[in-house]
């Protein structure tokens, strides 16, 4: 694989003599080379928009979003998905992140496993890809033989295929369904894709996931609605969100919110309308979960 030609494995001219800095000039380097990463997205929100709109109709068609990838562009899949249950009350399944080599990937090298093109096709099959999936594929080259082999095997199912990559005319580029392709350039340390590359990766992914969850109505305004209250600050965020939707004091809070077991959003719809626990649950589950929907219903009857 010649990967000299690959953007993120030239050399930034900005930083040629940065190991002669002092550690104050060494970190505004790399501060000065964080602060264009954001805008490299910006050719790309059109192609972000069109990913998180799949994922959208493949959650309400029953499927899932699987992020897949190698090293730093794994653990970045892995820990946008973990992140989905406690945020928006999400099942573990529903948002699922692969890496090359499992989870002890996560925290150790495994050698070998990124050139795997049989073993992407095979993680997939292990969690029975169907055409109702969407899979982003998530590698700063666009070349990692895992994610292409992954790639392959989710488009020969059915399911629509994107990748997360940070150079252009890429392989997983040209295999993708829709390609999100955010170019950082050289990085500080010349190849180290975990810095700018990694970035914008997780900032792609924040959007993807985000969106998704918007859209599917697990935000009401901008509050976590489906936040679980499984530890004490997760709680107290709980009953600061029903505060603010419903409008109601810390008290009327916390007996909607133990009334409904945890569930926020029921606690909310109970405090807005006046009605029962047992009524509350039973017009948000009529109206699929999204409690805006929900209370536009009820008021207008």
């Amino acid at each position: 694989m010649d990967i000299t030609k690959l953007a993120t494995e030239k050399r930034n001219p900005d930083t040629i003599n940065i190991d002669e800095l002092s550690t104050l000039e060494v970190v505004k380097k790399i501060h000065e080379a964080d602060l264009g990463v954001a805008s490299c997205i910006t050719p790309v929100l059109s192609e972000i928009g069109t990913v998180a709109e799949k994922v959208v109709e493949a959650f309400e068609a029953g499927g899932r979003l699987i992020y897949i990838g190698a090293g730093t562009s794994g653990r970045l899949g892995v820990l946008d998905a973990s992140e989905c249950p406690p945020t928006y009350g999400t099942d573990p399944n529903l948002v699922v992140g692969l890496i090359a080599g499992g989870d002890y990937a996560l925290q150790h090298a495994i050698e070998g496993a990124e050139d795997d093109f049989d073993l992407g096709k095979k993680d997939l099959q292990k969690v029975n890809v169907t055409k109702k999936d969407v899979v982003v594929a998530i590698a700063a080259s666009g070349r990692t033989p895992y994610c292409l082999g992954a790639m392959e095997y989710a488009k020969n199912q059915g399911a629509f295929t994107a990748a997360v990559v940070c150079s252009l005319h890429s392989p997983m580029e040209h295999a993708a369904d829709t390609s999100i392709t955010v170019v950082t350039g050289p990085e500080v340390v010349t190849g180290s894709t975990r810095m700018k590359a990694g970035t914008a990766q997780k900032l792609v992914l924040n959007m993807i996931s985000t969106t998704s969850m918007i859209k599917w109505g697990k935000v009401y305004s901008n509050l976590m609605v489906d936040v679980q209250p499984t530890n004490a600050k997760l709680k107290q965020r709980a009953k600061n969100i029903i505060i603010e939707a419903a409008g109601v004091s810390e008290k009327e809070a916390e007996q909607a919110l133990k009334e409904q077991d945890g569930n926020t959003k029921a606690a909310i719809f109970q405090l807005v309308t006046g009605v029962s626990p047992d009524e509350a649950k039973k017009h948000l589950e009529q109206q699929n979960g999204r409690l805006k929907e929900a209370i536009k219903n009820y008021t207008q009857k």
